[in-house]
């Protein structure tokens, strides 16, 4: 592991852990929110969380959809912990904020004024909340917030770019790995079956779900198919025309999910912000085939002894949202697919510069 001397702490930010001792800032109970940086650090001043789909939906049933009692959990994990980490979901999301200082040992090429989105997740990040989510109406995954964020060394940052809408860019940010990663899963599978492959995607009218789409589809699929649970969302889908074919279902009912797709697919990406959807995707994929769960709310046990069960051969990616280039490539769909975009634009309530 790398490491650094007591003055720069380390490069993973175990100088931050404050409890327990020895484990890496994500699998922490309390983060060191402090903020004097070390000189491989960065502060960044909070502008806007984005919390991860899977949190804010349990957040949201947890408390009955009450703004105010959602508000108050968030300011209770983030002050507790120093850091935006569900205890439930094991998930947390990003933010989009100002460089507000960077250590002359920073790797990340950050300067002070540089308007960023952090792409690392919230569960990792010392955090500090100064406004009381004042400014939130607790209504969405997006929360307008003040305070400070540190980024460590081996964090990742990208400069807002300068065409979109904050709120529009940081949604984009905040799932950028399914996008890339589908892409390089279909070209594999494509290039190791010598044909093209069918490939479906579960949740596809959300933000990974549509990206994913659109990244499959020029990743050089035979076809796509984007499955959802409710004919608003079928409706809305194949308005959009990013799938070759829509078809409604629960994804965590694994036979209407195989039934509704008909033939099993090669690459089946689940992009569905609930529990369990592990063997529905499986039931649906083709032997030799790939799933991919970019879900938050995926269950390793689940998906391992579920394709055991149903004595299925098939890969089973866990996409942990990092593949190099993934923030331009996922930002480069969206400005190639007006579809894609207008998607996005409602879920983030317009398309408006802020």
């Amino acid at each position: 592991m790398q490491k650094s001397d007591s003055a720069t702490g380390t490069a993973v930010g175990l100088h931050r852990v404050l409890e327990p001792a020895g484990v890496l800032p994500q699998a922490a109970r309390r983060l060191d929110t402090d903020p004097r940086i070390r000189p491989d650090e960065v502060r960044v001043r909070v502008e806007r969380l984005n919390l991860d789909a899977a949190s804010y939906r349990q957040l949201h049933t947890a408390h009955g959809g009450d703004p105010d009692a959602i508000r108050a959990e968030v300011l209770r994990i983030v002050g507790e912990r120093g850091k935006m980490h569900n205890p439930v979901t094991g998930s947390g999301g990003m933010l989009v904020g100002v460089v507000e200082e960077s250590g002359p040992g920073s790797p990340l090429g950050l300067a002070p004024g540089d308007r960023v989105a952090t792409l690392v997740s919230l569960t990792l990040t010392p955090l500090a909340i100064t406004d009381g989510l004042a400014g939130w109406d607790g209504l969405s995954e997006q929360v307008p917030a003040r305070g400070h964020a540190i980024l460590f060394a081996r964090s990742i940052a990208a400069v807002l770019p300068a065409d979109l809408p904050v709120p529009l860019a940081l949604s984009v940010m905040d799932v950028c790995g399914a996008p890339a990663l589908t892409h390089r899963v279909v070209v594999a599978q494509k290039a190791e079956q010598k044909s093209a492959p069918v490939v479906a995607v579960l949740g596809a009218a959300g933000k990974s779900g549509s990206l994913s789409l659109a990244a499959a589809r020029r990743a050089g699929a035979a076809r796509v198919i984007g499955l959802v649970p409710t004919a608003e969302e079928e409706e809305r889908l194949a308005a959009a025309g990013l799938a070759d074919r829509v078809v409604r279902a629960d994804a965590r009912d694994p036979v209407a999910v195989a039934a509704a797709l008909g033939e099993p697919a090669d690459v089946t990406v689940v992009c569905v912000d609930v529990p369990g959807c592990e063997h529905g995707a499986i039931l649906a994929t083709a032997p030799g085939g790939t799933v991919v769960f970019f879900s938050m709310a995926t269950s390793f046990s689940a998906a391992a002894l579920g394709a055991e069960g149903l004595a299925a051969d098939v890969t089973m990616l866990i996409g942990n949202g990092y593949v190099p280039g993934h923030a331009e490539t996922a930002l480069e769909l969206l400005r190639a697919e007006p579809a894609v975009r207008a998607l996005f634009a409602a879920r983030t309530g317009g398309d408006s510069a802020e």
